[in-house]
């Protein structure tokens, strides 16, 4: 059965104007970017198929443009367009903070650093420098590493806070196994970067874990 054969409400573009993006499963959302399917299925088919082969949908989008090309169901046109959109969302969430804008919003900074970390293969260490006002000064990748950790230099995030003049900093690190809760080296290399931090009267606000799912918060758990 064609899609648009399908009740109405179960149809993924009707159910996303109606209920919303969110509402959609990684299937629907993959089968309206796809339009079609396959020869004999229709798009929500051959996006399962994707996933079922080459997902889970994280793991897809990891390829690289070639990579996806090469995927039944993308080819290279497909492959472009669809890297062209996770760059699109990259640009949008720096947006806010290449504007100016001051985070008033904490998870706005961990979905910041989950975007522009949880498609790395190794472990790497960013930090995003803030002033007075907790507006974005720069965002750098510090320290890279290998796929199950990366070494983290205390003294190099206070130089390069001291270098932007930031009066704030806030860290984060990726997972690569997908697992985003915080070790207990992690931990203790916050401690030890918010007390190297401070003696230069600069506050570290926040060290985000990103893994699957949702960016994990060293502060909201009273870990900072």
């Amino acid at each position: 059965m064609h899609i648009r054969d399908w009740p109405s409400h179960e149809r993924p573009r009707e159910k996303l104007l109606a209920r919303g993006a969110g509402a959609l499963s990684d299937a629907e959302l993959l089968a309206i970017f796809l339009g079609s399917g396959l020869r004999g299925q229709d798009a929500v088919g051959t996006a399962r198929q994707l996933l079922d082969l080459h997902g889970p949908l994280r793991r897809l989008l990891e390829l690289d443009p070639a990579g996806m090309a090469c995927l039944p169901g993308l080819g290279p046109a497909r492959a472009c367009k669809l890297s062209a959109a996770l760059e699109l969302c990259n640009r949008w969430l720096a947006a806010g903070l290449e504007r100016g804008e001051a985070l008033t919003d904490p998870g706005s900074a961990g979905r910041y650093f989950a975007q522009r970390l949880r498609r790395q293969a190794i472990e790497v260490f960013a930090a995003l420098f803030l002033d007075t006002r907790h507006r974005a000064l720069a965002f750098e990748e510090l320290f890279r590493g290998t796929i199950d950790g990366a070494e983290v230099h205390p003294r190099e995030v206070v130089r390069r806070a001291l270098a932007h003049n930031a009066a704030a900093v806030i860290v984060g690190h990726n997972h690569p196994s997908g697992n985003p809760e915080p070790s207990a080296a992690d931990r203790a290399v916050t401690a030890q970067l918010k007390q190297s931090l401070a003696l230069v009267d600069v506050r570290l606000l926040d060290h985000f874990v990103v893994g699957d799912g949702a960016p994990v918060s060293l502060a909201a758990r009273g870990w900072v």
